[in-house]
């Protein structure tokens, strides 16, 4: 395997695992330089803590990022999570188009909204930048309410095939990874689009939802790629991986704020 550089670009909740705190170590588990932009900095998440004391980094963004220029500094792969503001997300784009390295990778998961609504602070113009966005990445890891937005289809609650199919129909981008599709009370799906083919990938479904199982789903996926998977062996692993993460949260009652997945990285390492 060969040794890669990846950034990430997302915030950073000092107590909660999610988003960074989930992105750095599991990259750094799977054999890869992970260096890191944080968009904001939060004291926890915003599921059940409170209200949490913020800083935002968007004045400084620019900044970091020019010093990496003038230093020559490149990335094999750019992974977007969570952005939060229009700067955020313009400060996304010129990374990508100034420091990817020849043959580099980017991955976009839109986190702007869940259960059919927008998160708190968010409008259709921040939409619209996280759109844009999505036309620069090589592969993008929306879940249905994010796919919704993106498409301008209207949120079903009950996602038949038929709805799903639309959604796919309607991205506009080659490469989609939908996540979230459940089939039952047993099972939950991960649909891809690559061009014009479709292919889907069923595991259990836990039931239980845990703050940053979707953040472990694209660290995973994107360190996958990067180890030199192909795009279907890549969703397998982070699937397969996340489930483990949940099962194992689940043991663990008093674990309500994040996925218990430390314990597991050797396993993940193993998958590989």
């Amino acid at each position: 395997m060969a040794y890669r550089r990846i950034l990430t670009i997302q915030d950073i909740s000092c107590v909660g695992q999610c988003s960074l705190t989930v992105a750095l170590p599991i990259l750094s588990a799977m054999g890869h330089e992970t260096c890191v932009l944080p968009t904001a900095l939060l004291s926890t998440h915003t599921g059940g803590f409170g209200k949490p004391a913020v800083v935002h980094f968007d004045q400084a963004l620019e900044e970091i990022w020019r010093h990496w220029q003038r230093n020559e500094i490149t990335f094999d792969a750019i992974l977007v999570g969570y952005l939060g503001s229009k700067a955020s997300v313009e400060a996304a784009v010129g990374i990508i188009d100034h420091l990817l390295a020849p043959q580099g990778i980017v991955i976009v998961d839109p986190v702007m909204g869940d259960h059919g609504r927008l998160y708190a602070g968010f409008d259709e113009e921040y939409v619209g930048a996280i759109s844009r966005l999505c036309g620069k990445a090589h592969v993008i890891l929306p879940n249905l309410t994010e796919a919704a937005l993106l498409t301008g289809v209207t949120y079903q609650e009950n996602q038949d095939e038929n709805y799903v199919n639309l959604l796919l129909d309607r991205m506009e981008h080659p490469r989609v990874v939908l996540t979230g599709v459940a089939h039952g009370a047993q099972q939950t799906s991960i649909l891809l689009k690559n061009k014009e083919t479709r292919w889907s990938y069923f595991h259990k479904r836990i039931g239980k939802s845990c703050h940053g199982t979707g953040d472990i789903f694209a660290a995973c996926f994107t360190g996958a790629l990067l180890y030199g998977k192909n795009i279907q062996d890549s969703i397998k692993i982070a699937g397969d991986f996340t489930c483990k993460c949940v099962e194992n949260t689940v043991l663990h009652p008093a674990h309500w704020y994040g996925v218990r997945f430390e314990p597991l990285l050797g396993e993940l390492m193993a998958m590989l």
